[in-house]
């Protein structure tokens, strides 16, 4: 436990609607904070997940005030609704920055006087996010992005196991309320005792990821590939758990014309002339454009929590090669593409050719409505609009913080 002080953190100003500073006893609106340290310039889902949710809140629910507060390079305002934190980058992964201070970071969030904090991570935002919600007296949602402890057996062996496991459920466990993205993970969550969990699948930009963004032609041009390839596309980070080697594998056993088009996964890999790595996109719009072009997507990773980018695909239009476990098996079934047995590189070809022998056009119509008929972020986030609600009536507003000039 921590005791921390509320000051106004060096570099932060509360800003009100007339550019001064918020009266701590002024009237406030419901107010969110969003906060985690996994956000960065080169992040995926968490970042897609909170700026989807920043835009929705912004539309449909203006009484809601949002503010997320991420690392940076300093403790500032970067623009209205976003603070950083300033935190150490790490010398490895696309940009990530790492707390070191629980303090600091609890005086922020305390500083900005939220109604209900959402804490994206079981690190210092998460555990700051926990003190900050004590010492306010404010509910705090945790929500399960990484399996820790099966990345922690990935990476490190099975040793790693079972500690993690143990940090990551008693973390789970000091939250008001946990929210799953998938029954996968509620249930992962559960079998380490962890209570008070309900799933919330995260949705997507119906109008972003859609097919009309596709210019095949174009990309066969830009890659350098023969008019009849067949286009599998993977869009992610390049770390272990994504099994890439095993989806380049497959494609060399399956031979021609099957093609494969990494984005973001093998810039500095050396891969066979029918793999493309292209650079990760920070355009949402190119993103959604080159998953758009191709004619189905790859996954291979059988511990993911959700698989959000499962999601985009399908809704740009494309069915999905995916293992039959974790968050990604839940999402498929074979009205929207092929499950793999495996995810060994014959397991995955095996997999692509079943689909590739089936009518593609049909499974690419179906895979759209799948998208729009059941994961629209609407249903995600008027979901956990309703839970706030709850937990907020359960956990009367304490009385106004008051703040030295």
């Amino acid at each position: 436990m921590f005791d921390v002080a509320v000051t106004r953190p060096e570099g932060l100003l509360r800003p009100d609607t007339d550019g001064g500073l918020l009266r701590a006893d002024a009237a406030r609106a419901f107010h969110l904070i969003d906060t985690t340290m996994m956000y960065a310039p080169r992040s995926g889902g968490v970042k897609r997940y909170l700026t989807a949710k920043r835009t929705w809140l912004e539309r449909r629910r203006p009484d809601i005030r949002h503010t997320l507060v991420v690392p940076g390079k300093a403790t500032r305002v970067e623009e209205p609704g976003l603070y950083t934190v300033s935190a150490a980058r790490l010398p490895f992964g696309d940009g990530y920055r790492m707390p070191a201070s629980p303090t600091k970071w609890s005086t922020v969030l305390q500083f900005l006087d939220p109604d209900i904090i959402e804490a994206g991570d079981v690190f210092v935002p998460g555990h700051a996010a926990m003190e900050a919600g004590q010492t306010l007296g404010v509910p705090v949602v945790g929500v399960c992005h990484t399996d820790a402890p099966t990345l922690a057996a990935l990476h490190l062996g099975d040793w790693a196991e079972q500690p993690t496991l143990n940090f990551w459920a008693q973390s789970y466990q000091r939250f008001d309320h946990v929210v799953a993205p998938s029954r996968h993970t509620a249930q992962r969550l559960a079998d380490a005792g962890v209570g008070r969990v309900s799933v919330h699948p995260l949705g997507v930009d119906l109008d972003l990821f859609h097919p009309a963004r596709g210019n095949r032609e174009a990309l066969l041009k830009r890659l350098g590939f023969p008019a009849d390839s067949r286009l599998l596309v993977f869009a992610g980070r390049p770390a272990r758990e994504k099994n890439i080697d095993s989806m380049v594998a497959a494609v060399e056993m399956l031979g021609d014309p099957y093609r494969l088009v990494l984005i973001g996964a093998g810039k500095d890999a050396k891969y066979p002339s029918r793999v493309a790595c292209i650079d990760f996109e920070r355009q949402p719009e190119k993103l959604a454009g080159v998953i758009a072009s191709c004619d189905a997507f790859l996954h291979a990773n059988e511990n993911e929590i959700f698989g959000l980018v499962v999601l985009e695909a399908m809704a740009a239009g494309l069915p999905v090669v995916g293992p039959n476990k974790g968050g990604v098996g839940e999402l498929l079934d074979e009205a929207v593409g092929q499950l793999a047995n495996s995810v060994d590189p014959a397991g995955l070809a095996e997999a692509v050719e079943a689909l590739f022998a089936r009518d593609l056009e049909a499974l690419k119509l179906a895979a759209r409505r799948r998208a729009e008929t059941r994961h629209s972020w609407d249903h995600t986030f008027e979901g956990l609009t309703r839970l706030y609600s709850q937990l907020l009536a359960r956990s009367p507003r304490r009385a106004p913080l008051r703040l030295s000039a």
